[in-house]
């Protein structure tokens, strides 16, 4: 299996979406739609019309859920055996010229947070620091222009 990289936590938060649509939202929609036919004159009927667009939604997302989890590749960060180099999962120290610094940990697309410092895999700076080991300076093109960020450190989690 050979698809994009991602976390065991970020493959169990997709799942959870999965289940809850499928468990809870799509049944209460379900039920309303069923409620809401019975009400006669389905053209002007606001629950009836709404149910029936949301349960479209459900159902789009939960394929793309599905296509999206059986394409994955769960990766365990914790059992990163060349821990001296950035690789997926790494959290990352990084200082610019003007030694203003970023902590960023490298995730699976589908879990990138930029305000938690949590940059997907395939992102320009995620793609720059691949391999690089403390002491690297790399050089990012971002929409702005070029930058060289230096790396500081290197962590991975521990082992459970």
């Amino acid at each position: 299996m050979d698809g994009p990289p991602i976390t065991p936590e970020g493959l169990a938060a997709l799942r959870a979406r999965y289940d809850h649509l499928l468990g809870t939202e799509r049944p209460a929609i379900v039920e309303i739609v069923s409620w809401a036919a019975g009400n006669g004159d389905r053209s002007e009927n606001g629950d009836y019309l709404y149910g029936r667009k949301r349960m479209r939604e459900i159902d789009r997302e939960l394929g793309f859920l599905a296509r999206r989890m059986k394409a994955v590749r769960p990766i365990d960060p914790a059992r990163q055996a060349d821990r001296g180099r950035v690789w997926f999962g790494a959290t990352v120290t990084i200082a610019d010229e003007d030694d203003n610094r970023r902590t960023l940990t490298l995730v699976g697309d589908d879990e990138q947070d930029a305000g938690a410092g949590r940059i997907g895999w395939s992102a320009p700076i995620a793609r720059a620091l691949r391999g690089a080991a403390a002491g690297d300076v790399r050089r990012v093109t971002l929409p702005v222009g070029e930058k060289e960020w230096e790396v500081l450190e290197i962590e991975y989690p521990e082992e459970r």
